[in-house]
């Protein structure tokens, strides 16, 4: 109850869009990626929210490349805001012949899921809009027609794209809402920046920060890198 009661951002009480991304490291990232990815799917089960993955890139041999998940609920973006930035692992590889110890790392991105009633600005020109024959998630319905939908948004170069649904347009619609919402982040994140300079601040805004550390062996432990709080 406390912590619900430090929620008064803006958007504190809105869904939330979680991307997730496995950094360099070949298979080792690739699976701690799809880690993280079933650790924050149980957490969402566990507090009620309701989730739906919208894309998904398996790995090349286990894990995700990358993966986009809705979160719906009271106060999601809130929770999970601050689980952005980069999570690392450090375990004794079960994809490594000699079982040496490795380091991996995945990026997990949190904005808000913006509606309607919030301003952004999206011109038709700067878009471009391709489609394309789903693969890996999806169930029974992928590798039938062209009903992904992949959006570039050409000024900022940002890409959203969506393979869940079985019909194309409403594809189209959820990854509009994913570039609505990531715009409004990058626009919010570049404002904050621009005030912080002339504060002559130094505020992170970056998802690329390390922010957790997860060790495995020799020893294991969990630490936030930020408050210096562990576990183990």
């Amino acid at each position: 109850m406390e912590l619900r009661l430090m929620l008064t951002g803006e958007f504190d009480e809105n869904n939330a869009i979680l991307n997730i991304h496995a950094g360099a490291g070949g298979i080792d990232a690739q699976d701690w990626a799809g880690m993280l990815m079933r650790m924050y799917l149980r957490w969402c089960d566990q507090r009620g929210y309701q989730t739906e993955i919208v894309d998904l890139t398996s790995g090349d041999e286990a894990g995700i490349k990358g993966t986009t998940i809705l979160v719906t609920g009271a106060s999601a973006y809130g929770y999970l805001q601050a689980e952005a930035g980069v999570h690392r692992l450090v375990r004794l590889s079960p994809y490594d012949f000699n079982k040496r110890r490795h380091t991996s790392f995945a990026a997990l991105g949190v904005t808000p899921e913006i509606d309607d009633t919030v301003e952004v600005d999206i011109q038709p020109d700067d878009l471009r809009i391709d489609f394309y024959r789903a693969s890996g998630a999806g169930g029974q319905h992928v590798n039938v027609t062209d009903s992904a939908v992949r959006i570039t948004h050409k000024p900022t170069g940002l890409i959203v794209q969506c393979q869940n649904e079985r019909s194309q347009h409403k594809n189209r619609e959820i990854a509009m809402k994913l570039l609505r919402s990531r715009l409004h982040e990058k626009y919010r994140a570049e404002r904050e920046a621009e005030l912080s300079k002339q504060r002559s601040e130094r505020l992170d805004i970056d998802f690329g920060s390390q922010i957790r550390s997860y060790v495995l062996h020799p020893y294991q432990r969990v630490k936030d890198l930020r408050t210096n709080v562990e576990t183990g």
